[in-house]
C-alpha cells in the first residue's frame, strides 16, 4: 500500500533517493542520448498562465489528496488536448512535453522501482500518443541514470519519442533555463508543442509550449 502519511511527518523520497536504487537496476550497456508552430494563436497561448492544481496545506496532503489534485488538472488538460488534436493543421507534428518526477511517475509517495505511472497523467499521454502526438520527457535527472529512467517510463506505459536528461555541463545551469532549451530543441525538430505538463514552476517557465498544465507541488514539498 502506498504511504498516506502527511509530508511534514516524514522525509520525502526525492529524485536523488530514486537515483541510488535506479543505478542498481540500470541495464548494462546503456548510453546517454545527445540531446513550431508559427500561428499567432500558439504565440498567445504560450504566454498564458498554466492551468493550476488546487491548493492545500502541505500538512493535510496524503496520496489520495495528491491524486485527486492531479486528476483535477488532467481533467482540464484532456478536453484541450482532444480539441487541439482535432484542430491540427495538415502535416503538423504535434508533441507533448512532460516532466518526470511527481508528474509522469510517482516519486515521493511510497517509493519503489520501477516507479509507477501517475495515472491521471498517463491517461492523457496515452490518449494523445494513440492519436499521433509524440511524447517527450524533459527531466532534471542526471544523464548517468538515462537508461533506467527510459526503461522505467516504458514499463510504466509511456511511448517516449525522446528523453532529455542533464549532461555534465547542464548540472551547472539554472534548471528552468535548461528545460526551456530542451523545448526549443524539440521545436527545432519540427514539432509544435501543444502542451507542457509539470509540477514545478521550473518545468513550465520560459514558454515554447502552446499551453501549460501545472500539477501540485505544494509549495515545493514535492520534488
Amino acid at each position: 500500500m502506498r504511504s498516506r502519511r502527511p509530508w511534514l511527518r516524514r522525509v520525502s523520497v526525492t529524485a536523488v533517493s530514486a537515483t541510488a536504487l535506479m543505478l542498481l537496476a540500470a541495464p548494462a550497456g546503456a548510453v546517454s542520448p545527445s540531446g513550431s508552430s508559427t500561428a499567432a494563436t500558439a504565440t498567445a497561448a504560450a504566454t498564458a498562465a498554466p492551468a493550476a492544481a488546487p491548493t492545500h496545506a502541505a500538512a493535510d496532503v496524503d496520496y489520495d489528496t495528491w491524486q485527486r489534485d492531479c486528476r483535477a488538472v488532467m481533467d482540464q488538460a484532456l478536453p484541450y488536448v482532444r480539441q487541439r488534436i482535432a484542430d491540427a493543421a495538415p502535416g503538423e507534428r504535434q508533441a507533448i512535453v512532460l516532466d518526470i518526477d511527481n508528474t509522469a511517475l510517482e516519486t515521493d509517495f511510497g517509493f519503489s522501482f520501477p516507479q509507477p505511472a501517475n495515472d491521471p497523467v498517463l491517461e492523457v499521454a496515452r490518449y494523445a500518443e494513440e492519436r499521433g502526438v509524440d511524447l517527450f520527457f524533459v527531466t532534471a535527472r542526471p544523464g548517468i541514470i538515462y537508461a533506467p529512467t527510459e526503461w522505467n517510463l516504458d514499463r510504466a506505459g509511456y511511448e517516449s519519442s525522446g528523453l532529455y536528461v542533464r549532461g555534465f555541463l547542464d548540472l551547472f545551469k539554472n534548471v528552468a533555463d535548461y528545460k526551456t532549451a530542451q523545448r526549443v530543441a524539440i521545436e527545432r525538430k519540427g514539432y509544435t508543442i501543444i502542451a507542457n505538463i509539470g509540477n514545478s514552476p521550473t518545468d513550465l517557465s520560459g514558454g515554447h509550449a502552446e499551453k501549460s498544465f501545472k500539477l501540485p507541488d505544494y509549495d515545493g514539498q514535492l520534488s
